[in-house]
This record gives C-alpha cells, structure tokens and sequence, in this order.
C-alpha cells in the first residue's frame, strides 16, 4: 500500500494514521467510531484552518497538517474521533449557543486532556508542535465538557491551575454549523451507527483481552429512563383515595400476593415545575422536557401546572390550566440567565402561599448554594452532573442527548 522510500503524501498519511490507529490495542474499541462518515483533506486555510468534524465527517487542512509528525497526526485523529464518540456537537450545542469560545474549550480540554494522560508512557500519540495552542491542563482529568465549561465560565478562561497551556484557544475548528445543518433523519442515523460502534468496539476490545477504552464502559452502561421515573413520581405522588378502581392493582400489596385497589383521586392539587434558567437548559431540551410534564398531565389531571424560572430568584411564574396544558411549550416564556441559587424557589413557593401537590427542579445541579428547605414531596432533574447528590428530595439524572 505504502512504498519503501517514497514519502507519503497527506491523504496516505492520514490513511496511515487510521490504520495505526485502529490496530493499537489501546484504541482498538473505536475501530467503529473511525470507520463513520468521511475523510478529506482541504487545501485551501480560509475553509478550514486546522481540522473540524460535524458529528460524522471528518475535514483536515493540509497547511496545517502537513508538518505535523506521525504521533502528532493520530493525536489530530483521535481528537476529532473523540468528538464523534461523545456527541460533541449535538449533545453541547447550547452551550456554543451561549459562547462559542467556551463551548470549544471546554470540548477540547476534555479531549485532549484524556490523550494526553493515556498517552504520557508511549508517546503513541503526542500534542506537541502546532498542536501546543491547544487546550490542556490535567485538572480536568475525569471532567465531562459541561462540568469544564462551567468552570471556565465562572473561574475564567485557562485558569485552572494544572500544567499546559491552558489557553482555551483550542486547534481545531468544530463543525457546529454544519452539523445543525443534518436533517432529523441524518442525525438520528448517526446516533444509531455510533451506538452500534461502540457496542461492536466494546465486544472487539474485550475479545482481544486489551480491555478497550475506558469511556466505552460508562458509555454502554443502561440508563435510568427518566420519563418513566418522572411519570411515576407524578403517578405516584398524585394519586388520592376519593374512591378505588380494581382496574390498577395498588403496588405496596403485590409483593404479599394480595391483589387489592389502588386509590384514585379526582381532586388533584397543583404541579410546580421549576426550571434552572442559569444558562445550561437549552430551548430544544426545555421543550422536550415540558412535553413530557404536559402529557403526564394529561393522565393525572393536576388542577394546574405552574412553571417557575428561576436563577438567585424566581424570574417567571406561569400557570396553565385545562386545555392550556397542551399549549405550554409554545406559550412559555422562560426568563432568567444569573447566577444558581436554588433556595430561592421553596422561598418564594412559601411566601406565596403556594400549596403544590408536588415540585419538579429541572437543573445542572451545580448550585451556588445549598438544597434549600422544602415542605412538598420533591424531584429533581438533574442535567449532565452525575456529582450532585440532593440531601433532599428523589433524583433522576440525565443527558442531554436523552432529551
């Protein structure tokens, strides 16, 4: 394929760096990953200055390319490969809507702070060369992109206080443009073929012993369905004793083998939804999320769903009753974007008097404060922070690509 003593052009290069690649045992779990979308080399800087990827297909500048080493080229691989593996530019896209600088900082720290650790023994792939602008600093070892953006965003660009460089500029490009661009039916093909790669990537590295990237194993491990988890709360919490039907068997008695009624109730109070407008709920999950709260809705019957949007107070305060339910995604305004205090809303719902059947907290979790003092059955939805922990309250944590 390749000729002794001839030297390679770019294309045969980046051919080779795949190649190496994928035959490494310590990455041959995204054999699959490699494999999705295309591959091409742009000649002209202005198009494409360094490297990018949408999500699928991969863009390399050969001005900026071509005097890279070969360790330097499969790091410039494996970062864009790294980018496709987590969904960079789908699941993150509120927070490039919010400040694209960050948005690419926080990606590449992520990545190249990972390479750049698994790394450090072989020199297989090395961040060196032009690739020093980069982001790196080894605080962030362990870090998922928001818990890094959120760091940026409120301790300042590159001071995290590790080694490297730090600066935030980032060496690639990031194609979020051109992946907003994919059609509904080209993004959910994608997540299906990157599902499947990581499976088959899973199964090929632990045949061969070598234990396949770490990440692999977070990444294929089930997730709570977070609708059912809400439905049930709601359900559950909800649920009265103005009269019993035989039509759903009451749960607490299955388990003793008796077979009795559960209570239903006709009188359902108010829902409190409240909603951290602070910057990390983006407008796509928000809809779908009060979509989901809208249709629960509809089985329980709750006298009213009262949306508040809150930051350090409560912002915005909506009530929708009756047939105004299946209108809240397009009649909400949300309001807000300071800080994250969370006590402000069990405060507000005490000064107002506000007597809520149940209270939802769709949030980060990354709070300026504590969990506040309630006084009603509570959950939290807890976006993209598998380290909050509420000391009150029940909680579901989920992703954003899951909404």
């Amino acid at each position: 394929m390749f000729m002794l003593g001839q030297a390679l052009t770019l294309e045969q290069r980046l051919q080779k760096a795949v190649i190496d690649i994928m035959a490494n045992p310590k990455y041959v779990a995204l054999a699959g990953i490699l494999m999705i979308g295309g591959r091409r080399i742009e000649d002209d800087p202005k198009k494409c200055p360094t490297a990018y990827t949408n999500g699928r297909d991969e863009v390399y500048g050969r001005a900026f390319c071509d005097p890279l080493n070969d360790a330097e080229l499969r790091f410039l691989v494996l970062h864009e490969c790294y980018h496709k593996l987590y969904r960079h530019l789908t699941t993150w896209r509120w927070m490039y809507e919010e400040s694209a600088q960050l948005a690419n900082a926080a990606c590449d720290f992520v990545i190249n702070t990972k390479l750049v650790d698994d790394n450090a023994a072989d020199g297989f792939a090395k961040m060196t060369g032009p690739l020093k602008i980069g982001c790196y600093d080894k605080k962030y070892a362990g870090w998922d992109s928001a818990q890094v953006y959120h760091d940026l965003k409120h301790n300042g660009m590159g001071k995290g206080g590790g080694s490297g460089n730090g600066s935030g500029t980032g060496f690639d490009e990031h194609g979020w443009d051109d992946a907003k661009e994919m059609t509904a039916q080209e993004r959910d093909e994608l997540a299906r073929e990157i599902d499947e790669a990581i499976r088959q990537g899973a199964l090929m590295a632990g045949k061969m012993g070598s234990g396949g990237d770490r990440d692999m194993v977070e990444l294929l491990q089930p997730q709570i369905d977070w609708r059912e988890a809400l439905r049930d709360f709601i359900t559950s919490t909800c649920a009265g004793s103005d009269y019993s039907t035989w039509r759903k068997p009451n749960r607490r008695y299955i388990g003793a083998g008796m077979y009795m009624p559960s209570g239903i109730s006709e009188q359902i109070g108010e829902i409190v939804v409240a909603i951290d407008t602070s910057g990390s709920i983006g407008g796509p999950q928000l809809s779908a999320f009060l979509s989901e709260v809208g249709s629960i809705a509809e089985t329980v019957h709750p006298e009213a769903i009262r949306l508040l949007y809150w930051d350090t107070q409560v912002c915005g305060d909506e009530t929708y009753k009756g047939d105004e339910v299946a209108n809240l995604t397009k009649s909400t305004k949300p309001k807000g974007g300071g800080g994250t205090t969370v006590e402000c809303v069990p405060a507000y719902l005490q000064d107002k008097q506000i007597k809520a059947q149940c209270v939802i907290v769709l949030t980060d979790g990354y709070l300026g404060g504590s969990w506040g003092e309630w006084h009603h059955p509570l959950m939290w939805v807890i976006l993209d922070n598998k380290s909050a922990v509420p000391s009150v309250g029940k909680a579901v944590h989920i992703k954003q690509r899951e909404l």
